[in-house]
């Protein structure tokens, strides 16, 4: 069975408004400024009210402008390796089999050298700040009024529909794929990169919605932890098969010399 073009290019296009949506998330997805209602609040459920100044709060949150979650930015260290990857099949479409051979080696180490550090830096940003946030929340009270300030309160309505959006698009992208070329099932390497997306997703999602809305700042860059991981164990993957690829090319290069 040949390939379907049009479905394929549809994946490829699905897949690459996840990651730029993904990008955009700081963007698209600022984290909202709280009310003295919802202070008061928050502050009433966690039993805190007698321990910290709502004044405080809002004097504090004044100075320190509420910042974006890091989970759904952090899916797109993920994504981009899956996008790679079907970029790269999808060139071999374009360019002849033998050059696209030489390239695809290339091409893929340097994205795995880039994901690699890209990755670690992202990991110990977010490890650097989950430990920030615990230190401060549980510093009471003033460390607890920083806290509150500047991450107690998260875009949940919005990182839900944003993530339900993603979990959309990527559905659709795989069945694009299967119904583009059902042999695509048989590449163990790309199904399970797929599924990791996808998963990433809906931990994301259970991280957000588990929590009183105080604490989901803290839970997503757990999250945020977790997908760094995952995205360097694939850039670690796709670094071995790079380099597996371009040895290949040279010992045949070497034998037909």
């Amino acid at each position: 069975m040949e390939l379907r073009k049009p479905l394929f290019i549809a994946a490829l296009v699905l897949l690459g408004l996840c990651v730029l949506v993904e990008v955009g998330a700081s963007i698209l997805l600022p984290r909202p400024v709280a009310s003295r209602a919802d202070i008061e609040a928050n502050l009433r459920s966690e039993g805190a009210q007698d321990d910290v100044s709502v004044d405080e709060v809002l004097a504090m949150q004044s100075e320190n402008p509420p910042t974006p979650g890091l989970g759904i930015p952090y899916l797109a260290l993920v994504d981009g390796l899956l996008l790679l990857t079907l970029g790269l099949m999808g060139a071999s479409l374009l360019i002849p089999e033998r050059v696209h051979g030489q390239v695809q080696g290339v091409v893929s180490l340097v994205g795995a050298i880039v994901a690699l550090l890209s990755g670690i830096a992202m990991l110990v940003g977010a490890i650097g700040l989950l430990l920030l946030m615990v230190s401060l929340f549980t510093a009471v009270p003033f460390g607890t009024i920083a806290y509150l300030a500047i991450w107690g309160f998260f875009n949940r309505g919005g990182a839900s529909a944003t993530l339900g959006m993603l979990m959309a698009f990527k559905v659709a992208a795989g069945v694009c794929l299967v119904l583009a070329q059902p042999r695509f099932l048989q590449n163990k390497g790309l199904v399970l990169l797929f599924l990791t997306s996808l998963v990433a997703g809906a931990l994301l999602s259970i991280l957000h919605g588990w929590v009183p809305i105080i604490l989901v700042s803290i839970t997503d860059a757990v999250g945020a932890i977790i997908v760094a991981i995952l995205g360097l164990v694939w850039a670690v993957v796709l670094f071995i098969g790079a380099l597996v690829s371009i040895l290949r090319v040279l010992k045949l290069k070497r034998t037909a010399a």
